[in-house]
């Protein structure tokens, strides 16, 4: 009974995501089976069992990544018990944390996203009867303009768009709702969009700004899937084709174009500003180009007449 408050703990109050819970859920499984203990009991909460059980998953050539991830699972999981009375103190932040290498977030160039909006609006008004173009086209146009999360979007309600302070309001992790603002020629296609969308599905009780082909809100999966078949075969769309890649895409295009840190973490819903950062080193990247191209020792070899 308690690893099911737990879990609707997560669900209901901290609002992880399905896959979230999934693997925080499996991680309390893996932890207690590895103990062999038959129930899930506070008392198996020790520094030493869980070094043990992370040691175990080194040797087996576990990732780093995937270990910390049971390391954080596991914290909250004695987190949660502490504020039940059941647990005096967090055995886990005695464990040291394996250290994994930082990948940098993939991120798509501007050419290839505007490629791809010119590309779907033209589809769009070479087929005015088929909404499902429109709708997909849009999927992405929202996601890319505003760097939603996959379940933001999907919980997104035509009442969270506010045509005119030109916002939408995002529900976010933690119930943390901010606002986005969206450009003035965004905010005319929404518009249309909306329109569209009243006449293909007239029937919408829940006021939802998506819908499935069948009329159904959405669901995570079929946000990857829209993204995926509209990006694949494109040009300059090469490797992982994600919603999430296209919310770091956002973010690495508005860092190059001079767009605060700040205002990025605010924009995206991240609690703190280290989750934001990471951008900086894609950033960068564009920096040392634009600086060697523009340099004046760099034509050349620096023979300018010598």
């Amino acid at each position: 009974m308690l690893k099911e408050n737990f879990i609707h703990y997560l669900q209901a109050e901290r609002r992880f995501s399905p896959r979230t819970v999934a693997l925080y859920g499996k991680a309390l499984s893996d932890f207690y089976g590895f103990l062999e203990e038959e129930s899930v009991t506070p008392e198996a909460m020790t520094s030493r069992n869980v070094r043990n059980f992370i040691a175990r998953g080194l040797d087996e050539g576990l990732d780093p990544r995937t270990v910390n991830l049971e390391l954080s699972a596991l914290s909250t999981w004695c987190r949660w018990l502490i504020r039940q009375g059941l647990l005096e103190s967090n055995p886990v932040s005695k464990v040291p944390r394996p250290k994994q290498e930082k990948k940098l977030p993939q991120f798509f160039t501007e050419k290839a996203v505007d490629n791809y909006f010119d590309l779907s609006r033209r589809r769009v008004e070479e087929n005015p009867g088929d909404f499902r173009l429109f709708r997909n086209r849009m999927i992405l146009l929202v996601i890319y303009s505003t760097g939603m999360r996959r379940a933001e979007l999907c919980g997104l309600k035509i009442a969270d768009f506010d045509s005119a302070r030109q916002v939408f309001r995002v529900l976010g992790k933690g119930d943390k709702l901010r606002e986005i603002p969206v450009p003035a020629l965004i905010c005319q296609e929404i518009s249309l969009y909306l329109e569209k969308m009243g006449e293909a599905y007239p029937e919408n009780p829940d006021g939802m700004f998506f819908l499935t082909d069948k009329g159904a809100p959405l669901y995570l999966a079929f946000v990857d899937n829209v993204v995926r078949s509209e990006l694949s075969g494109m040009e300059g769309f090469t490797g992982r084709k994600s919603p999430h890649v296209l919310r770091h895409s956002l973010a690495t295009h508005l860092l190059n174009r001079g767009a605060d840190l700040y205002s990025i973490k605010e924009i995206l819903g991240h609690s703190s500003l280290a989750a934001t950062q990471v951008y900086t080193h894609n950033s960068f990247e564009q920096l040392k180009k634009t600086y060697l191209t523009a340099h004046p020792r760099a034509k050349n070899g620096g023979n300018h007449g010598n």
